[in-house]
């Protein structure tokens, strides 16, 4: 059963509407589906549209942000469940801790730094959830090519194309974490290359 749900974007709000258009629909398949959202606590961009949305539905969301960012006034008002962290590198052990799965939307920097340590810990059986990335208009072919180039040039595993998911939109996602490849404590055995 997928009850809580850690979604990865930016806070970015120049980016295409069709970005914002996304992580709308992406709060709307986890509000119908009774899912608690956990974001990381921001009021603008895309952050800002998936807790609205949230919010606007009556769904549950919980917010993680450092309290640097919320001395900025970054952080989201109307988000009752606001849990403000020391740094970035609590706000990233709270936003997957307890979580049944995580969804990347098109990101920045940040997202992708977040990204990146889950498919590290998950290569090490220490998150062992499905990972689902949103590849709205082939945002992310590129990094695709990128791991498929570490996986020929045996940086990784052929395995290690499990650890992730990808569908081209967020109405995929509930089929996505339920069909996504299983993963344990043993893929410590073929972290190694």
């Amino acid at each position: 059963m997928i009850l809580k749900v850690c979604v990865f974007c930016a806070s970015s709000h120049k980016v295409n509407q069709k970005y914002f258009e996304v992580a709308e629909r992406t709060a709307n398949v986890l509000v119908e589906n009774n899912i608690t959202t956990v974001y990381g606590g921001g009021a603008v961009g895309l952050m800002g549209k998936l807790a609205d949305t949230v919010i606007e539905n009556n769904g549950k969301i919980i917010g993680i942000i450092p309290g640097f960012m919320m001395d900025v006034e970054w952080g989201h008002k109307k988000v009752s469940e606001l849990i403000v962290v020391k740094d970035m590198h609590e706000r990233k052990k709270g936003l997957i801790e307890g979580v049944d799965a995580i969804v990347i939307l098109p990101g920045g920097s940040g997202t992708l730094e977040e990204t990146f340590e889950v498919i590290t810990l998950k290569r090490l059986g220490k998150f062992t959830k499905p990972l689902v990335f949103v590849n709205t208009d082939g945002f992310y072919n590129s990094l695709f090519i990128l791991l498929d180039k570490m996986i020929e040039e045996k940086f990784m595993r052929e395995e290690h194309r499990k650890m992730w998911i990808s569908v081209d939109t967020p109405e995929e996602i509930i089929s996505a974490i339920n069909t996504s490849p299983k993963w344990d404590e043993s893929a410590i055995n073929i972290a190694a290359v």
